[in-house]
Order: structure tokens, then C-alpha cells, then sequence
């Protein structure tokens, strides 16, 4: 069930209003496949990719999202949404928006590179607005199995962003 203050979160995390020309939006999923839930992000961008919606480009980073600058700076995006699990203290399969000055003390992923990092880089870079839907986990050990709760929230964050692109929303 899609919580009702995620789409207002991420309108907030991304501006309140699309810009005249609005360029191409990027959801860069970020994880492990083999981190059991860690892979969260990477397969949210996985299914929206499989929908091919109209101006939104996806990129599964995989746990190094920092080699795919050259790839968002060559997109140019207006918009970067950044999904990846989240240590959040709360409960497992939470999704939750932040802004990159809001993400100081939540624990993103197994990833080496803080994403505050990575988004202040593609905001100087590009000029794009950054979201980050995080995504609690359940469990991060080596394994290939995504929790139940965390494959739920999979398919709520698919959701939101299916309907935060859709003809008559945010961005058409």
C-alpha cells in the first residue's frame, strides 16, 4: 500500500515545479545483488526500465554508483532519483525521500562512496535536482534472496514512480 506523503516528499526533494525544459529524468539504482536486501534499488530500476516510460532513463549502478557520472553527465537530466536500501532504524521495507542535505545520518547501502557525495557531484555537475528514496532493509548479508517486505516495497517505490511519471503528473 503506497504511503500518501511519498509523492508530495519527492515533489519537495525534487522542487515544486518542473522546469520549462525539463530534460530527461534518471533513476540510478544502486545495490548488490548479492547483499540479499541491498539489491532493492537495483531492481526497482530494473522494472521501471522494463516500461520504458516516456523521458525517464534508468541506470543500474550496481554498488559503485560513482562509475556512472559519465553516463548522467552525458544524459544530462533534469531530475536524478537516486533508490537504494537504507538504514533508517525503522521498520523493514519503510520507503522513505530525502533531499542530499538530509541524508547525514541515514546508512545508505554496502557502497563505499557516501551518496550525499555522489548527489552534490551531479547537482554541481549537471545542474540536476536530487531525490533519494531509500528503502529499509530486512537483511544486507551475502545471499541472492530480497525479504518479503523489502520486495513489497519494491513494488510500492515502482508504483510511486510509475505514477510520479505519468501523463497529467509531476512531469507532463
Amino acid at each position: 500500500m503506497q504511503k500518501p506523503h511519498l509523492v508530495p516528499a519527492l515533489k519537495r526533494a525534487l522542487g515544486t515545479e518542473t522546469p520549462p525544459t525539463a530534460r530527461t529524468v534518471v533513476v540510478l539504482g544502486v545495490g548488490s545483488e548479492l547483499r540479499s536486501d541491498d539489491a532493492a534499488g537495483l531492481r526497482v530500476a530494473a522494472s521501471l526500465a522494463a516500461e520504458a516510460l516516456p523521458g525517464v532513463r534508468t541506470i543500474e549502478a550496481g554498488p559503485a554508483p560513482e562509475n556512472c557520472t559519465a553516463e548522467i553527465r552525458r544524459l544530462h537530466p533534469s531530475h536524478l532519483i537516486i533508490v537504494d536500501c537504507a538504514h533508517m532504524g525503522k521498520a523493514p521495507g519503510t520507503l522513505e525521500v530525502f533531499t542530499p542535505s538530509e541524508i547525514a545520518g541515514v546508512s545508505f547501502g554496502t557502497h563505499g562512496l557516501p551518496l550525499s557525495v555522489l548527489a552534490e557531484y551531479l547537482h554541481a555537475e549537471v545542474g540536476c535536482s536530487v531525490a533519494i528514496l531509500g528503502i529499509q532493509p530486512s537483511n544486507v548479508e551475502f545471499g541472492e534472496v530480497v525479504s518479503p517486505l523489502v520486495e513489497g516495497a519494491v513494488a510500492e517505490a515502482v508504483q510511486l514512480l510509475r505514477e510520479f511519471f505519468a501523463p497529467g503528473s509531476f512531469f507532463a
